[in-house]
């Protein structure tokens, strides 16, 4: 069991206080190579709690000290349309963030991080970039700005100007962290910082993230969570064995269930380890996770 708090859950209930903010700020400053300040969080759909998204997705609204506009998203669950879906995000962002009657040289810079926890598509890397060029049709030439442009909109290229996106496919990395962003993306693949670690943003989140410096209530909050991320994930699982197999209707039902059951009972018995090693009470362990006393005292 990890020391640490997921990143969706500290997106969610901590990060959003600007006295954490250097957390996010090293993961972003990691990932785009610059050095991010965010000013201010903007509103952002995780306001809205249905249900099921708010266990399968959170997202953030960032603006930094640029005035660029920074949407990082968490999605657990699989979503084949996600691609247009991040087109989608970008795309209200830059109507919803540019006043009527102004020029189109006021729109905003977006940057679109997607921090996916299934297999989107079909590729070897663990991080994609993805961005806007222009080339000839004839020539291959890639469309430059004029020195006019550039002075203007402070830019050196065409694609500075357009909507870029990141995508971190952190459930493929399973290898020794060797550079910064794959510190990072070890922490968010394993809710574990690496004693080494040095990324800009990891001190951070080993001062500010710990379980430990949670109370009892938001513990209890926290393990539901991570409840709910296991049936989604089981679920994602069982989907793609029925898919391969072409049992009876029947069968695959009880097949779903019994994972769904066997996933939450494990996740709630490595909690229940940890919190033995902490020294939490066995009330205390069995009103958070719901064991029974006798089966946390077989642990």
């Amino acid at each position: 069991m990890s020391s640490y708090i997921r990143f969706d859950w500290a997106m969610k209930r901590l990060l959003r206080n600007k006295a954490n903010f250097a957390v996010l700020e090293g993961l972003l400053t990691t990932l785009l190579n610059d050095k991010i300040t965010i000013q201010k969080l903007l509103e952002s759909e995780s306001n809205q709690e249905e249900e099921f998204d708010k266990y399968n997705r959170v997202d953030m609204l960032a603006e930094d000290s640029k005035g660029t506009l920074l949407l990082i998203e968490i999605q657990n669950n699989n979503e084949y349309a996600y691609f247009q879906r991040m087109l989608f995000g970008t795309s209200k962002l830059v109507t919803e963030y540019i006043n009527r009657g102004e020029g189109y040289d006021k729109v905003r810079k977006v940057y679109s991080i997607n921090i996916v926890y299934f297999s989107l598509g079909h590729g070897k890397d663990i991080v994609y970039h993805g961005k806007t060029e222009f080339r000839g049709i004839h020539q291959n030439d890639l469309l430059e700005l004029s020195p006019f442009q550039r002075q203007t909109f402070k830019v050196d290229t065409v694609s500075q100007l357009y909507p870029e996106y990141y995508i971190l496919k952190v459930n493929d990395f399973n290898q020794v962290a060797k550079t910064p962003l794959e510190e990072w993306i070890y922490y968010l693949n394993t809710g574990e910082i690496p004693e080494k670690a040095q990324a800009p943003g990891l001190d951070a989140a080993r001062e500010r993230l710990k379980l430990d410096k949670m109370s009892k209530d938001e513990l209890k909050a926290y393990y539901r969570h991570l409840d709910n991320i296991v049936i989604l994930r089981d679920n994602i699982h069982t989907e793609r064995a029925e898919g391969r197999a072409e049992g009876l209707e029947e069968g695959r039902a009880e097949g779903l269930e019994e994972g769904r059951a066997k996933g939450v009972e494990e996740a709630r018995k490595q909690s229940a380890v940890r919190m033995k090693a902490k020294g939490f009470s066995a009330e205390d362990i069995a009103d958070i996770t719901g064991l029974s006393l006798e089966e946390i005292a077989d642990l």
